[in-house]
């Protein structure tokens, strides 16, 4: 069995039903939007009007019938009006019913558009909300999936909440009337069985059906899963030759969805077989009382025909309701699991007092501040340092130190269990994310870029910048020669993740990008460590350019990249073990001295 994401189970469905309702309800009578309910209300208008033609059409079948068997009762209108007349009104009734649902579809499409709209921009907001812990333990293949699903259930739901089962009960409900006025209550009890029984046979193997239904769902969603991570990964699977072993894994997965999916299909079937059983059994009772009465002279040949046309009237909402019956079911299932998306709180959030961040100086400071993943497992232990406006501040250590995190707390993807972090006197937790982003600029290890062009890439940096800017800060970084060489210069296009450039490329793409924030803080997290030598260089020019002026963060595992650091700070098993300049450092003879002296080992042996 695949696993599941934040999928409601099957015994949870039923009793979160009512709530999933309620949650959809506002967007179908939203507060404010009064042209929203305008909207409902003709919608509803416009379905009445479509259920009452619905209803009358029949007397006007069985009148041409009458008249076209001599049996018309009445001399009046139905003689007046003809047999043709009367089938030509027949038609045009029916032209009116279906005149009258597409006219409130027309009416009402608006209404489902906002409302798939304004969920998917509420679900889309809210996951860029959650915090870094969630999205490293989600799969971004299932996620999407049911974010997909969820919306399209949404529009689904509030159209047939609307136009479906009410409706559905009240033409039943005056059908059933006009069979035990019309003619009497052995129709209205023949009517009445076969539609409890309908009715039953048709949840209780919907409700068989849902479980098969979600067991298909989460197959879907392994597979998309499995062959997105694949398709991301593409380089991976070519190092190692292992298309077949990828293909055979997807395989496995699309294995276990077909056999959901023939499952469904089979069971679908039996549903519909029932269904017809049930329907015909019904319809069969109802015409042999009709067929009697016509033998004994009660009935005319038009009421034969009439009974006959309201039994398939009615035929025909029963099946919709299995439909939609079923449908619903299965919005419903994909809604709760949106839903529960939607409900995933946020793990750093801002307090409702919370100010603007002023940074008029750039200092920051971590004072006495301890972390930890998992409370099992902290990673800093009391960690105190400062970064002086304009100055650089170096973190070093060996893997597993804590340097990475140290980036991560100031950005405020996490909040620290122990002690705080200010910037400029202010206490991170007391100020919102948005200005704490805006004042911080981030060049990591791996610049992941858009699947967009160069341009697109680095006024990302800024907002409306203009082109330009663009150029200035591509000087800056060093790159503007190499995109100016390229035969479609700044609209060329990067490719997924960047992959068209290579890794210095990007590295300068991502600079750029920084320098168009203008940030006052500046973290480098190993902006250079996967890079060749020469190019590490290169790049180290563009970050000294970068850095001037600000307040910088260098996180380093090359120690030649950081010697010029106006302080370098050790960290080992998440504490303070050594801090000083390059040269105090190297004169202390302890950890750095000795990190210092390997590195240098391992260059001339490289040499």
């Amino acid at each position: 069995m695949a696993r599941r994401h934040a999928t409601l189970t099957t015994t949870e469905m039923p009793a979160n039903s009512g709530q999933i309702v309620a949650k959809v309800w506002p967007y179908l009578w939203p507060d404010g939007q009064g042209w929203v309910k305008r909207r409902v209300v003709l919608a509803m208008l416009t379905l009445l009007a479509a259920k009452l033609v619905v209803v009358f059409t029949p007397f006007l079948y069985k009148a041409a019938v009458d008249v076209l068997a001599g049996e018309a009762p009445a001399q009046g209108l139905a003689m007046g009006i003809g047999a043709i007349g009367l089938t030509v009104a027949y038609g045009m009734a029916r032209l009116m019913n279906v005149g009258f649902n597409q006219l409130r579809d027309v009416i009402f499409a608006p209404v489902g558009q906002r409302a798939l709209r304004t969920l998917a921009l509420e679900t889309f907001t809210h996951m860029h909300q959650l915090s870094m812990r969630y999205h490293i333990t989600r799969k971004t293949g299932g996620l999407s999936r049911i974010i997909e699903r969820g919306v399209k259930g949404v529009e689904f739901l509030l159209r047939f909440m609307l136009f479906s089962i009410g409706p559905l009960i009240l033409e039943l409900a005056l059908v059933a009337v006009i069979l035990a006025w019309k003619f009497d209550l052995w129709y209205l009890a023949v009517v009445s069985l076969t539609v409890a029984a309908y009715v039953a046979f048709t949840f209780k193997v919907t409700e068989w059906r849902v479980k098969i239904r979600k067991e298909m769902n989460d197959q879907d969603t392994d597979a998309n899963q499995k062959a997105i991570d694949s398709l991301l990964n593409f380089e991976t699977v070519k190092y190692f030759g292992a298309e077949a072993r990828e293909a055979q894994r997807y395989d496995a997965s699309m294995e276990r969805y077909v056999d959901a999916a023939l499952r469904t299909s089979y069971s679908l079937a039996f549903l519909n077989f029932g269904q017809s059983l049930l329907i015909s059994g019904g319809l069969v009772g109802v015409m042999i009382l009709a067929a009697v009465g016509v033998q004994n002279g009660q009935l005319t040949v038009g009421d034969f025909v009439m009974v006959n046309a309201y039994m398939i009237q009615i035929t025909m909402p029963l099946n919709f309701l299995g439909t939609v019956y079923r449908e619903i079911r299965q919005a419903l299932v994909d809604m709760g699991e949106m839903f529960n998306l939607l409900e995933q709180p946020s793990e750093v959030i801002d307090k409702a007092d919370a100010q603007t961040l002023r940074v008029p100086d750039g200092r920051v400071e971590f004072d006495d501040v301890s972390f930890g993943y998992d409370p099992a497992r902290p990673i800093l232990h009391g960690v105190s340092m400062s970064v002086a406006p304009g100055k650089t501040l170096a973190i070093v250590g060996p893997s597993g130190s804590g340097k990475s995190t140290i980036g991560r707390l100031l950005f405020r993807f996490y909040d620290v269990t122990g002690g705080a972090i200010r910037i400029d006197g202010q206490d991170l937790r007391d100020v919102t994310q948005l200005s704490l982003h805006d004042a911080i600029g981030v060049v990591p290890q791996d610049t992941v870029l858009f699947n967009d062009t160069i341009r697109y890439n680095i006024a990302y940096g800024r907002d409306g910048a203009t082109m330009a800017q663009i150029e200035d800060v591509a000087k800056s970084a060093c790159i503007h020669d190499f995109i100016m060489s390229l035969p479609e210069g700044y609209d060329t296009q990067v490719g997924e993740r960047g992959l068209k450039l290579s890794g210095g490329e990007k590295q300068r793409v991502g600079i750029a990008r920084t320098l168009l924030k203008n940030p006052p803080i500046l973290i480098l997290d190993e902006a250079t460590s996967a890079l060749d030598t020469q190019t590490e260089r290169d790049i180290q020019d563009s970050l000294r350019l970068a850095g001037e002026g600000r307040s910088v963060i260098t996180i380093a595992h090359r120690l030649s990249t950081i010697a010029d650091a106006d302080e370098i700070i050790v960290l080992d098993a998440g504490e303070v073990v050594e801090r000083g300049t390059h040269d105090q450092l190297l004169t202390q003879g302890g950890r750095y001295a000795s990190m210092w002296s390997r590195q240098a080992a391992e260059n001339d042996e490289a040499a």
